[in-house]
C-alpha cells in the first residue's frame, strides 16, 4: 500500500553536532558520521556524496517508547584515540541499547551491530534516505526481507540479520515509522511503498541482537548483493579486518607525548584527518564529513568538498606525524586538479569539478608550499610532475598577485597579510623547482613583495592605535582600490554594511611569523597582537579562543537562531592553535591553547568549526567555549591541532621551509624594485634598479627630469610568463624623477607615469 502524505516535509540535513567520523582502510567508499549517539549521514562512492541523513533508533514496549537521540544519555568508546571504531551505549528507563558502527573493508556496505536489553523491548530503527545528496525525489519500498530506496543513479538496500519482523515506508513529516510512534504509541502502519518525496524506512527488528547492513551500489539489485555478503562473511570477521587496518596505518604514526590527553586527541586528529581522503579518489581531502546548520537546509554541498588550503594543511600536518605516503597522495591529487592556468577553483567536488566560482591566491601558493615541505624532507617522490605543478602556479601568482580575489575567509578582494606571506614563502620555496632565469625572477619578486607587506597592510596613528596607545597595526585587508589603506571594506554576511579598512583586524598577520618573514618580537607584531587581545580574544571555560575578525557576521545570532547568511562571529578554535604557534615561537609554552583546543571537543574528539561565546542558551545547546551549529569536525582545526602539538615537540612549525627562514632571517636590502601598474612605485631611494614589468610585450618610452633625453627600450622575458626593463642604478643615479608610458601590440597605454629619484 502506498504511503500518504506525500512528498513530505522539507528535507533538511543531520545536526553537524557530531561524536565521530569514520571510514574503513581499504576498497571500500563508505564514510559515515555519528551525532547524538546514533548515525548520521554515510557517503558513498565519495566524500563528497552524502547518501542518507541518519539512521536512528526508536525503543519501545507496551505503553512506553523512546527515541535514543532524543535523550543523548549515552556514552562512547573507541579501542584507541586513532581507531574509528565506535561502541554506543543508550541507557533508557529499564533499558541498554549497545550499537558498534563499522565500514566493510571491501564492500560499499556500512555496518552496525546492535544488542538492546531491557524487559520487553523491542527495538525500531529508522532511515531516512538522501540519495544523490537530497533529500527530495527519493523513492523507498519494501520487498522480501529487503528496504530499498532509489534515486536516479544511487541505490541502497537494508538487511537485518536474523531479520526485520515488519517493516513500513512512508514521507518524512506525515507517514514515516516516527510519526506512527508519535500519533499512535506504537508501530501500526505497515506501507510497502513512498514513491518520489522526502521518504523514510523503519522496521521492527525479530531480535535484540543481531546485525543491520546497508549497502549501497547503482542499483537495488547491486545494492542486495553487497548488503547480502556483508551480512553472509559476519560482523566478526569484517570487525577484525577493520581494525587490523586501522592498527597498521596508526603503527606508523609519530604521535608521542607525556600528556595523555593533549596527545590522545593529536592521535584522533590524524585520525581524523584520515578519514576525510577519499578512496575514489585518493588525496582528495574534503572539509568536513558535516553541513554546518544542517537541520536548516538541504545544500547538497554542505563542507563535503575539496578547499586547497584545507587540503594542503592536511597533507602538511600527516607529512609531520609520518604520515609521508598520504601526503604525497595529496599532492599528486593537487597537482591533478590544478587548472591550465596554474589555479585551482575556490573549491570542488572530489572529482574535481568546481562548485564555488571564486579564487583565492593563497589557494595556489599553498600547494607549492607542501611540495617544498615533502622535497625538503627527502620525500618527494616524483619530481617532475611537483616542478611543473610548481612553475604553473608560480606563473599564476606572478600575473595574479599580489592582491587576491579573495582572502581565505573567502569574502573580499585585495592584499591581506596571510595571503601576501604565503605568496612570498611560495616564490621562494618554489623556486628551487625553476630553472634561469625564472628562478632569479621568483626570489626577486618574493623580495619585492616581502618588503613591501607593511606599505600595503601596515596602519599608524589610528583611532585604533591612538586609543589603545600602538604605534600602529596590520589591518586585516587592505581593499582595492586608489584609496587603498583609507578605503572601507563590506564586511560580508552583515547586510551590505562597510567599515574603514583601518578599524578591522584578524589573526592573519601572525602568519608572517610562523613562515619566517618577520621576528616573533617586531613591534609591529606586537603592537597588533595587543590589539588582538584586546578586541578577537574570548575567555570561556574551556579556555582562550578567538574571533575572526572584529565585526564578522558568520555565526549565529545573538539569540543562538542559526546562521542564516547574517548573523555574529564567534570564536573559533583554530585560530587558538594560530595563536599557540605564536606563542611557540616567541619562546612562550602554547600548551594553554592546546589545552583551549581540546576542551571545546566532542565526545569522540572532533574540533568544531565555532564555538559560542555569549550566554548559555540551553534549548538550544549552546554553552560557552562548546560546539556551535557550525561544522564538526573541522579538519582545518584538526591539522592545526596537530601541527601545534607536534611544533610543540619538534621546535618548528609544518609550514617553515628552511629556504623562506634563512632568506628573511634578518632584513634583505632590496636589488630589485618591481614596478607594476597595481602595485607602483611612487618614489625610489638611490641604489637600486628599478624593473618596470607587465604580463605582455611592451616598449618602453622614457625620459628623466620632465621628459629630458628621451629613449625607448623593448622589454624582455623576464620571467614566469613576465616581461619587463630592467633600468639600472647607475642610469637612474643624478636624476629626480623617471617619467614613461608604454606602447603595447595594439598601441600606445594612453597614459604617463611618474617616479620620484632619491638622492643620496
Amino acid at each position: 500500500m502506498e504511503a500518504f502524505g506525500a512528498p513530505g516535509i522539507a528535507p533538511t540535513w543531520a545536526s553537524s553536532d557530531k561524536d565521530l567520523v569514520g571510514t574503513a582502510l581499504g576498497t571500500s567508499r563508505v564514510w559515515f558520521t555519528l551525532g547524538h549517539g546514533i548515525l548520521n549521514e554515510v557517503f558513498w562512492p565519495s566524500t563528497g556524496e552524502p547518501q542518507i541523513r541518519d539512521l536512528g533508533f526508536i525503543v519501545a514496549r507496551e505503553g512506553a517508547w523512546y527515541e535514543v537521540k532524543r535523550l543523548r544519555n549515552y556514552t562512547l568508546s573507541t579501542p584507541a584515540p586513532e581507531i574509528p571504531l565506535p561502541l554506543v551505549v543508550h541507557q533508557g528507563e529499564g533499558y541498554t541499547l549497545e550499537l558498534e558502527f563499522l565500514a566493510d573493508p571491501a564492500r560499499d556496505v556500512m555496518l552496525v551491530h546492535y544488542r538492546l536489553q531491557g524487559e520487553g523491548f523491542r527495538l525500531y530503527p529508522l532511515l531516512a534516505p538522501h540519495l544523490g545528496g537530497s533529500g527530495q525525489g527519493n523513492t523507498a519500498w519494501l520487498e522480501g526481507a529487503a528496504l530499498y530506496a532509489q534515486k536516479e543513479g544511487a541505490a541502497l538496500c537494508w538487511l537485518a540479520e536474523p531479520g526485520f519482523a515488519r517493516a513500513s515506508a512512508g514521507f518524512v513529516g506525515y507517514s514515516d515509522g516516527w510519526q506512527d510512534f508519535r500519533h499512535n504509541g506504537a508501530m501500526t502502519w505497515q506501507f510497502s511503498r513512498a514513491q518520489g518525496g522526502n521518504v523514510a524506512l523503519m522496521g521492527e527488528l525479530l531480535t535484540g541482537e543481531g546485525v543491520l547492513a546497508l549497502g549501497l551500489a547503482r542499483t537495488p539489485e547491486g545494492a542486495h548483493t553487497l548488503a547480502a555478503s556483508s551480512l553472509a562473511e559476519g560482523f566478526s570477521s569484517l570487525k577484525a579486518r577493520y581494525l587490523k587496518g586501522w592498527q597498521d596505518w596508526a603503527h606508523q604514526l609519530q604521535i608521542e607525548g607525556e600528556n595523555p590527553q593533549l596527545t590522545g586527541l593529536a592521535r584522533t586528529s590524524a585520525m581524523v584527518l584520515k578519514v576525510h581522503e577519499d578512496t575514489t579518489y585518493p588525496g582528495a581531502v574534503v572539509a568536513s564529513l558535516s553541513t554546518p546548520w544542517g537541520p536548516t537546509h538541504d545544500d547538497p554541498g554542505g563542507y563535503h568538498l575539496v578547499w586547497p588550503r584545507d587540503a594542503v594543511e592536511v597533507g602538511l600536518a600527516l607529512q609531520m606525524a609520518g604520515q609521508v605516503a598520504d601526503a604525497g597522495r595529496m599532492l599528486a591529487y593537487l597537482v591533478a586538479t590544478q587548472a591550465r592556468d596554474g589555479s585551482w577553483p575556490q573549491n570542488f567536488y572530489p572529482d574535481g569539478r568546481p562548485y564555488w566560482q571564486g579564487l583565492q591566491l593563497d589557494e595556489v601558493a599553498l600547494p607549492v608550499l607542501l611540495a617544498a615541505r615533502l622535497a625538503e624532507e627527502g620525500h618527494l617522490s616524483e619530481r617532475v610532475g611537483a616542478a611543473r605543478m610548481v612553475q604553473q602556479a608560480l606563473r599564476f601568482i606572478a600575473n595574479n598577485g599580489p592582491y587576491s580575489p579573495q582572502d581565505r575567509w573567502e569574502e573580499n578582494a585585495g592584499a591581506n597579510p596571510y595571503t601576501l606571506g604565503v605568496q612570498v614563502a611560495a616564490l621562494v620555496a618554489g623556486a628551487a623547482f625553476l630553472e634561469e632565469p625564472e628562478r632569479s625572477y621568483a626570489l626577486s619578486l618574493a623580495d619585492d613583495w616581502n618588503a613591501r607587506i607593511e606599505e600595503w597592510t601596515f596602519v599608524q596613528n589610528t583611532p585604533l592605535d591612538q586609543q589603545y596607545g600602538l604605534r600602529g597595526h596590520y589591518v586585516r585587508i587592505r581593499p582595492p582600490g586608489a584609496l587603498g589603506l583609507r578605503g572601507r571594506v563590506r564586511v560580508q554576511n552583515r547586510g551590505g554594511e562597510c567599515l574603514s579598512a583601518q578599524e578591522l583586524i584578524s589573526l592573519d598577520f601572525l602568519y608572517l611569523v610562523r613562515l619566517g618573514l618577520r621576528t616573533p618580537h617586531d613591534p609591529r607584531i606586537q603592537d597588533t597582537l595587543r590589539l588582538v587581545e584586546a578586541l578577537l580574544r574570548v575567555e570561556t571555560p574551556g579556555g582562550v579562543f578567538y574571533h575572526r575578525y572584529n565585526h564578522d557576521g558568520y555565526g549565529e545570532h545573538a539569540d543562538g537562531r542559526p546562521f542564516d547568511g547574517t548573523g555574529v562571529g564567534r570564536a573559533w578554535p583554530l585560530l587558538s592553535g594560530e595563536r599557540g604557534h605564536y606563542a611557540l615561537l616567541s619562546g612562550e609554552d602554547p600548551r594553554r591553547y592546546l589545552e583551549a583546543m581540546a576542551r571545546s571537543a566532542s565526545a569522540g574528539g572532533l574540533i568544531p568549526e565555532q564555538v559560542w561565546d555569549g550566554a548559555p542558551i540551553p534549548e538550544r545547546g549552546l554553552f560557552p567555549g562548546r560546539p556551535t551549529g557550525s561544522a564538526m569536525p573541522l579538519v582545518w582545526a584538526h591539522a592545526e591541532y596537530l601541527k601545534l602539538f607536534l611544533a610543540w615537540r619538534k621546535g618548528r612549525p609544518a609550514e617553515r621551509i628552511s629556504s623562506v627562514a634563512e632568506r628573511y632571517q634578518r632584513p634583505r636590502p632590496l636589488a630589485v624594485l618591481h614596478w607594476r601598474s597595481d602595485t607602483p612605485y611612487i618614489a625610489i631611494p638611490p641604489g637600486r634598479t628599478l624593473l618596470l614589468e607587465e604580463a605582455r610585450p611592451f616598449a618602453l618610452h622614457f625620459g628623466f627630469d620632465g621628459w629630458q633625453g628621451t629613449q625607448e627600450l623593448a622589454a624582455v622575458p623576464v620571467g614566469l610568463g613576465r616581461f619587463g626593463v630592467f633600468l639600472k642604478a647607475d642610469l637612474l643615479q643624478g636624476h629626480r624623477s623617471l617619467e614613461f608610458t608604454r606602447r603595447f601590440e595594439e598601441g600606445w597605454e594612453g597614459q604617463d607615469h611618474t617616479v620620484l629619484l632619491a638622492k643620496k
